[in-house]
């Protein structure tokens, strides 16, 4: 796929972004796109949101557990860039910034030291995790009705949308093991799912490892500072104004939002 074309539907994502509309899958209109086309499209994308102003703050790996590769026909993990304008607190306001929201319950890692694959092990990410915490991601999809495949998905910057993380439920990763720890998700008062840390690869430290590893093939570190969500550990769920989520994950606490 040459440069122009990239560009081109590097900027169909933003422009579909920022108001609010839909395309049709991407795979559809070209079939040959490849998965690094598709990443290559994300950082265009992401390149225009800098441009808008938009900072980096960390990374996302999606898709790493059976229930959401199921529920989007996505069957490998895929990584996207957050930003400063992702991230809530309290109340989210879904109902003016995305189109087709979808909240899952996930782990937080908070960085203080810098990854750089390849190479990297559990015990390097553990070393170089200052907290984790527990976190709602709400994924939105550019795609009409959320018909894509994995370069579709790549291509939308893995399909990020908003999210929220309880800095205070913070805690030091060596004091739970996180294949273990089990997740709670609450909508409207209601329990709606359960998870554990094993369904996102085996352990969101596998998911932070693949990510660090991944990205160093392309010299891309993963930063100290940075915050990285791992990936959801319970099926996505539908979310409108008017809801409200709480999730909770043993030995660290609850991250609660409401949907405006």
């Amino acid at each position: 796929m040459d440069k122009q074309l990239i560009e081109q539907l590097g900027n169909e994502l933003y422009q579909a972004m920022v108001e609010r509309t839909v395309l049709s899958p991407l795979t559809e209109r070209f079939p040959d796109i490849t998965i690094v086309d598709a990443y290559h499209i994300s950082l265009h994308m992401l390149e225009c949101r800098l441009s808008a102003g938009e900072k980096i703050i960390g990374k996302k790996i999606g898709a790493t557990s059976k229930a959401v590769q199921n529920m989007l026909g996505v069957f490998q993990p895929d990584f996207g860039y957050l930003t400063d304008k992702m991230v809530y607190s309290d109340e989210m306001p879904i109902s003016q910034l995305l189109i087709q929201p979808k909240a899952e319950g996930e782990i937080a890692f908070v960085l203080k030291r810098d990854l750089i694959g390849p190479g990297i092990t559990n015990a390097d990410v553990l070393a170089a995790t200052e907290a984790v915490m527990p976190c709602f991601e709400v994924v939105d999809s550019r795609i009409e009705d959320w018909k894509i495949k994995i370069q579709d998905t790549v291509a939308d910057n893995a399909s990020c949308g908003l999210f929220v993380v309880n800095e205070k439920a913070a805690v030091d990763p060596r004091s739970l093991d996180l294949s273990t720890c089990g997740m709670v998700v609450e909508k409207n008062g209601a329990t709606l799912s359960v998870g554990a840390g094993a369904a996102a690869l085996g352990s969101p430290v596998n998911c932070v490892a693949w990510l660090a590893n991944t990205l160093g093939q392309f010299g891309i570190p993963l930063k100290a500072g940075e915050l990285i969500l791992s990936g959801s550990l319970v099926p996505l769920e539908p979310v409108v104004a008017g809801d409200e989520m709480n999730v909770k994950v043993g030995g660290m606490g609850n991250c609660r939002i409401r949907f405006s």
